[in-house]
């Protein structure tokens, strides 16, 4: 299964770490995390500048334009084939 951030960035659901809304976890601590991983290259933006969540993956973090909630729909979704 996958997972789509946005902006054609498409990640497997199995490297999903975390997926945590920006406002609500916009704390010092947070901003001092991805600050520190950005000084690594290992924060991808997707979001134009724009984000409202953050996905953390066993490699990167992506910042999404998509809200927290939409994300984690997304990734709770399994399509269910004809059953008949």
């Amino acid at each position: 299964m996958f997972l789509h951030l946005g902006a054609d960035t498409v990640i497997p659901l199995r490297s999903v770490i975390a997926i945590l809304d920006l406002k609500i976890t916009g704390s010092a601590i947070t901003e001092q995390y991805i600050k520190n991983v950005k000084s690594m290259n290992k924060v991808i933006d997707i979001s134009d500048n724009s984000a409202k969540s953050f996905v953390v993956t066993d490699q990167n973090i992506y910042l999404s334009a998509i809200s927290s909630q939409t994300l984690k729909k997304r990734a709770d979704y399994i399509p269910v084939g004809d059953q008949e």
